[in-house]
């Protein structure tokens, strides 16, 4: 193998692809990227064996070939390089690199001791554009919990229909759900269960892009693929492995009728429930009054070795009156998820699950569980 490539373009797929590579003592070839050409293009690849990546990258091929070099240290080296044109040549196992005053030998293993990237033999995809798709995804993606006897619990739920996608995720003290639209309806419904690690990686690659991307459905995997604009090939493509087991029904956990509804500033809210939960002690808990005549929150904790603290947080109140208990971290995972200024507040019961939403936003809802007994 022997190409030319601006500095800039290798270093962006080496940094995409680094990301889902840890240290595997078992496998130390799945520390490695393999570099290798198709036609004019460069191609990358990385894989952990439940993800894999790959990334193409325009560059002048004088010599098709391949090799693979330990992933982490190549991004380390290339990130050092002056912004230049580079050179890579591949031979007796090694891989030269030449860019301007640098001369650098690598030491890598054959194409032949790399894992072999799945790929998806199927038409079935929806397109969707890049970054409301991943930043709706950022909105469920940190409320799994990794569960032996249920392992449906650790990973992203997603379920096509029609013109929409719903996502969702749960540890069963907590919900996320988010709704997105697409500009056309999809030919076939479908649903899966994400792993959260892929779902992180589709959110810190596709969320700052502003294109449009094709999603690929088979019965265990999973494929989402950019393309190049400049040609009709992919540019980048992340598989995943598909989580095994029937989602459950979460629609039921959500509260169909409330009997208080509390409108709230959002950061005046968040900032009060911070402050509280230095007082809450190991249970964390904080508790909230709700009084519909003085159209106010009271916000309290108590811890006996340290004291307790109490605040006032006005807010537009219209329902029953209610005393509820919530773990502090839940709530403030769930704002951390609004990016509203207001916060819609429905509560059911005193020992019913909550529902805190965006206001003036109906396709996103983050339900909590309250503490009981306390």
């Amino acid at each position: 193998m022997k190409i030319i490539i601006l500095k800039e373009n290798l270093k962006k797929g080496l940094e995409i692809i680094e990301k889902i590579i840890g240290r595997n003592l078992t496998l130390p070839i799945l520390n490695n990227i393999l570099i290798s050409t198709e036609e004019n293009l460069l191609k990358l690849s990385g894989t952990d064996l439940e993800i894999g990546i790959n990334y193409w990258a325009l560059c002048k091929v004088e010599k098709q070939g391949g090799i693979t070099v330990p992933a982490k240290f190549l991004y380390s080296f290339i990130s050092s390089l002056p912004d230049e044109k580079i050179q890579l040549e591949v031979k007796n196992k090694a891989l030269y690199i030449e860019c301007k005053n640098y001369k650098t030998q690598i030491k890598g293993d054959s194409v032949e001791d790399f894992p072999i990237i799945p790929k998806i033999e199927t038409e079935n995809f929806i397109e969707i554009n890049s970054s409301p798709f991943s930043q709706g995804i950022s909105q469920v993606v940190d409320f799994t919990t990794l569960n032996q006897t249920k392992p449906e619990f650790s990973g992203i739920y997603f379920n096509f229909q029609k013109n929409k996608v719903n996502l969702a995720s749960t540890d069963s003290f907590r919900l996320a759900e988010k709704i997105l639209y697409f500009e056309k309806e999809i030919q076939k419904n479908n649903s899966f269960i994400l792993p959260q690690k892929t779902a992180h990686t589709v959110v810190n690659i596709f969320s700052q892009k502003n294109t449009k991307m094709k999603v690929y459905f088979s019965s265990n995997q999973v494929l989402f693929e950019e393309p190049f604009l400049e040609i009709s090939k992919p540019r980048i493509q992340i598989i995943s492995r598909l989580i095994e087991g029937q989602y459950p029904n979460y629609q039921e956990i959500i509260p169909k009728e409330y009997k208080t509804e509390i409108i709230v500033s959002r950061d005046e809210f968040l900032n009060q429930i911070k402050t509280a939960s230095l007082f809450s002690g190991n249970t964390n808990e904080v508790k909230i009054k709700v009084k519909e005549k003085e159209q106010e929150m009271e916000i309290f904790s108590q811890n006996t070795e340290l004291g307790e603290n109490q605040s006032i947080l006005k807010s537009k109140i219209k329902g029953k009156d209610m005393i509820i208990s919530f773990n502090w971290k839940y709530l403030l995972d769930g704002l951390a998820h609004l990016s509203s200024s207001e916060v819609v507040i429905k509560l059911s019961s005193e020992e019913g699950p909550a529902i805190l939403k965006p206001k003036g936003d109906e396709n996103y809802l983050y339900v909590v569980m309250p503490i009981k007994g306390i």
